[in-house]
């Protein structure tokens, strides 16, 4: 058990003693008026948190200068220690305050009992001396510091290194960011740099973006020709009390390309700021020598647009044949003071809004900053000879960059499609006035570097580290129509290998020849397969299907019909959304709504079941006729685990007949599974009135379930009992989907075996007889927790359903719905 653990258990001054002894592996010691006493350290300790550390200090100081005046052997430490907080503090820094016979300390009778003014004139003196640490968060580096300065006879200050360059940098915000008068936060990581790059007063670096300078013996800071200066001294004291600076030799460059790690997440997205991890680059280094031959470092010129630090870069060469282009000036000047790739030609671009013309054309004279010899090369490469008439040095493109959307899956979830969420994305000056032949690419920042490289340099070979929708997502059918590009070589490696994404989902990097003619997309591309540290596991297909064959274009949408309905967000949850709303409307003999959002396996977790519409729309309405249909899509859709590689996956139209088992097991696997939200309930509340919802989709009569009233709808039983038979037998449902149906009868009958408490009758509107299978799954589970009533075991119901869930799930590929 932790340390803090421990310190949250003790219930007195013994506790936090003996926590304090056993976590620092105290051997000699004694506790006699000094709390904790060895040879090395003197410790003052309380339970709780209510005394400061300046009031421990001031009892301890009470015993230094008791010992020094009676003679008494003192040792090198003092340490205060608590519940929640710690501090040390060499012993001689007090030794000058309490020899100076000009200073009379008024201390008390005992140290317990210290006075006012003596803790005045300690804490005067001690402020900046001592190392303190929440032990919450700080655990480890305070138990490593104490034993530490017992081995050496010093406190060794913690290093900054790439390991803890995060919890630094939040730590330094806390203590002295925030303390910086009229700095924007996203600067916060230029002053920070400034900061640990220093030993105080001298920088490791020349020309960093910000500079740490001294006025009146105070730390102040230059960025852009202003200063900022802190409104408090303390926390700037205390921290460089804690940590050692500037950071070893061998990692000052590194940490000044993991820049991107400190910049908050949503700016990181637009701009693009994540650090190519260094293995990544060494494995696209390898595929590019393989694909472009291995001269091709001295053959091809480079260009990034986004570079960022560069370290997409440092693995090349050759770096004068190489131009690095990035959107803020400070990336620019963090490369210049870690002199990375000094040759290259590097400088501030915005390429998503610079020199774009309001007739959608690029202009480099609008804004002057692309070099010339960029300019040059280009014009050469485009006429494919140079001045002399020479073949011209060919161009590749080589970037990683921004992922960020105008219609992410978290907002098109929560109902944002439209709006705010696309302000910093589809609004660029390119995708506003360059991109209106290709649908949906404006929505997706990398997709606007793609095409204006497309136009601006047509027959770049381009090497790019992206998301794989481009090359098999539906809304991209245009940008895939308009596109020329012979796909060469590539891999795909895990999302988690770059620091800050989120999801589960493949990074490509792919290799493509543009602007050759008569050159369609193709219909599909292999990949080697890479782990988040970039070892092979495999080989991985990605198909550019036409829209057609897709499985959303399937099943017929029945059209809407002006009869009003409670929209819900969840199965019994009305919904709270305001803006684009959707879900209120019904539809001529619908029995529920199948929510389906998007079709691949990225979006496959976006399935549900509804008795009345739901407030995201992304869907259809279910009747007699389309209800086989949507058990098929439903079931398909969730049988096949999401995973990062096939989280690209397309899902297609049955290849071949479906047979009548697979449709009826597909119907058992839907009605039982936990995406089921259909609901029988009164009482619900919107728009100031109260609705009532049907359910519509329970497989049992009122009989086999020893109901107490009768279903307000028995459309299910009905439906079962037309089905045909399977061959052989006298039941419309295979045996182990006849498993599953007599399982969950037990549940059903348990469920009307006994009445809920007020509660969980509350919780899951249980207000009426047809409660659906959310309500009685919820609903058993709660009794067996409450320990009010027999536990109801859903164990023999679960294997029923992960068996019949085996058989489904090849049959998902036999029948050709993924490939």
């Amino acid at each position: 058990m932790s340390l803090f653990s421990e310190l949250q258990k003790a219930s007195s001054e013994e506790d936090v003693k003996d926590a304090y002894i056993k976590a620092l592996r105290l051997k000699s010691y004694q506790k006699n008026l000094i709390d904790i006493q060895t040879k090395e350290v003197w410790f003052e300790a309380k339970v709780g948190c209510k005394v400061s550390t300046y009031a421990m200090f001031t009892q301890l100081c009470f015993y230094v200068a008791q010992a020094l005046k009676e003679g008494e052997e003192i040792p090198p430490f003092l340490c205060v220690i608590d519940s929640v907080k710690a501090a040390i503090m060499e012993t001689q820094t007090v030794y000058s305050l309490l020899n100076d016979k000009s200073v009379k300390i008024k201390w008390g009778k005992s140290a317990s009992d210290v006075t006012q003014e003596a803790l005045e004139v300690v804490s005067q003196y001690i402020g900046t001396h001592f190392v303190s640490f929440r032990i919450e968060t700080q655990e480890k580096e305070f138990i490593d510091t104490v034993q530490k300065a017992i081995a050496t006879g010093e406190i060794i200050r913690t290093q900054i290194t790439p390991d803890n360059l995060k919890q630094v940098f939040d730590r330094w915000v806390e203590m002295i960011g925030r303390e910086i008068k009229g700095i924007e936060p996203e600067n916060y990581c230029l002053l920070f740099f400034a900061d640990i790059m220093s030993d105080g007063t001298v920088s490791t670096h020349e020309n960093l973006p910000a500079e740490l300078l001294h006025r009146n013996n105070r730390p102040t800071f230059l960025l852009d020709g202003k200063l900022y200066e802190l409104g408090n001294y303390d926390g700037y004291r205390k921290f460089w009390a804690i940590y050692n600076r500037p950071p070893e030799a061998e990692y000052r460059n590194y940490l000044l390309e993991r820049r991107d790690s400190l910049i908050p997440t949503d700016e990181r997205s637009f701009k693009g700021a994540y650090f190519t991890p260094l293995h990544v680059v060494e494995k696209a280094y390898e595929l590019l020598n393989r694909t472009l031959g291995k001269n091709w470092q001295r053959d091809y010129i480079v260009w990034d647009m986004c570079c960022g630090v560069g370290n997409l870069e440092t693995k090349h060469s050759n770096h004068r044949n190489i131009f690095m282009s990035t959107l803020d000036q400070a990336d620019v000047d963090v490369m210049k003071a870690a002199k990375t790739c000094r040759a290259a030609t590097r400088f501030q671009y915005d390429y998503l809004n610079d020199d774009i013309t309001d007739d959608g054309k690029i202009d480099y004279t609008l804004t002057e900053k692309i070099p010339q010899s960029l300019r040059t090369a280009i014009a050469e490469a485009k006429a494919g000879k140079d001045a002399a008439g020479k073949p011209a040095k060919k161009i590749l493109v080589l970037i990683n960059p921004p992922y960020a959307e105008a219609t992410s899956s978290d907002n098109i979830e929560n109902g944002a499609e439209t709006g705010a969420e696309k302000t910093n994305v589809a609004k660029t000056k390119f995708a506003k006035y360059g991109m209106n032949e290709y649908g949906k690419a404006s929505n997706e920042l990398f997709m606007q570097f793609i095409i204006r490289i497309a136009k601006e340099i047509p027959n770049a070979t381009l090497a790019i580290f992206s998301t794989l929708k481009y090359v098999n997502s539906q809304t991209l059918n245009v940008f895939r129509e308009k596109w020329s590009g012979k796909f060469l070589d590539g891999f795909v490696f895990h999302s988690k290998a770059f620091d800050g994404l989120k999801g589960d989902f493949p990074i490509g990097f792919l290799i493509w020849k543009t602007g050759m003619k008569n050159i369609e997309f193709p219909s599909e591309i292999s990949c080697e397969v890479l782990d988040k540290d970039a070892n092979p596991i495999g080989q991985k297909e990605y198909y550019n299907i036409e829209n057609e064959k897709l499985l959303t274009n399937w099943i017929e949408r029945p059209k809407p019909n002006d009869e009003q309905v409670i929209p819900l967000k969840n199965a019994i949850t009305p919904a709270t959304a305001t803006r684009d709303l959707r879900g209120t409307k019904w539809s001529d003999n619908a029995i529920g709504y199948f929510w389906c959002n998007g079709n691949d396996m990225q979006q496959a977790a976006r399935t549900a079941l509804f008795s009345s519409g739901f407030n995201g729309g992304h869907g259809l309405f279910i009747n007699k006729e389309n209800l086989w249909q949507v058990s098929v899509v439903f079931s398909v859709r969730q049988l096949v685990p999401h995973t990062w590689i096939n989280h690209n996956d397309q899902f297609l139209k049955p290849t071949s007949e479906l047979s009548d088992e697979f449709k009826t097991d597909c119907l058992v696997w839907m009605l039982f599974n936990g995406k089921n939200l259909t609901a029988g309930a009164d009482n619900l509340v919107w728009d100031n009135r109260e609705w009532s919802i049907t359910n519509h989709f329970i497989p049992y009569t009122e009989d086999e379930v020893d109901a107490p009233d009768r279903f307000e709808s028995d459309f299910m039983v009905r439906y079962i009992e037309k089905l045909p038979h399977l061959s052989g037998t006298d039941s419309p449902f295979s045996c182990e989907a006849r498993a599953v149906l007599e399982e969950g009868k037990k549940l059903w009958r348990a469920y009307f075996s006994a009445t809920d408490e007020r509660t969980v009758r509350d919780k899951y509107k249980l207000n009426r007889s047809d409660a659906g299978w959310y309500q009685i799954r919820g609903a058993l589970k709660s009794r067996s927790e409450s320990g009010d009533f027999p536990p109801v075991s859903f164990s023999a119901f679960e294997t029923a359903y992960r068996t019949l869930t085996e058989k489904l799930r090849p049959l998902v590929y036999k029948y050709g719905f993924l490939r």
